[in-house]
């Protein structure tokens, strides 16, 4: 969670509206790149995955209902598990990018988890990201 302090001064005068203005004896502090959604996405598969195994939530399709979406959009989430360890390790750890454009989109990695073997996983992986 983000949380940013800022000291606002709040300027009036007659008939104009409000002006905020930001005071200027607060340093400022950078706020990091946001978390690529398939990074977030591998680790909601991996949280809800341990939900079941643990016996929180009885199956797939609680967490459905629970998460209000549909269970197939629910099964899309959950495939990323089928992903190799070691493919599921480097999108848990993408650098928070500027662009877009060096990312992996969840599609593409969707297509590399149906693949069951895990050599060839890894084989699909390298020739994405190349």
């Amino acid at each position: 969670m983000l949380t940013a302090r800022h000291k606002l001064d709040f300027k009036t005068s007659k008939r104009s509206a409000k002006k905020i203005s930001e005071a200027s004896n607060i340093q400022e502090v950078a706020v990091p790149a946001r978390l690529p959604r398939i990074t977030k996405m591998m680790a909601l598969a991996i949280r809800l995955d341990h939900l079941i195994k643990t016996g929180q939530v009885s199956d797939q399709a609680e967490l459905a209902r629970v998460g209000h979406v549909s269970r197939a959009r629910l099964t899309q989430i959950m495939d990323l598990n089928l992903l190799a360890p070691d493919i599921q390790e480097k999108i848990l750890f993408l650098p928070q990018f500027a662009t877009v454009s060096a990312i992996p989109t969840e599609q593409s990695v969707r297509k590399i988890a149906q693949t069951t073997n895990w050599h060839s996983q890894r084989h699909l992986w390298k020739a994405d990201q190349s």
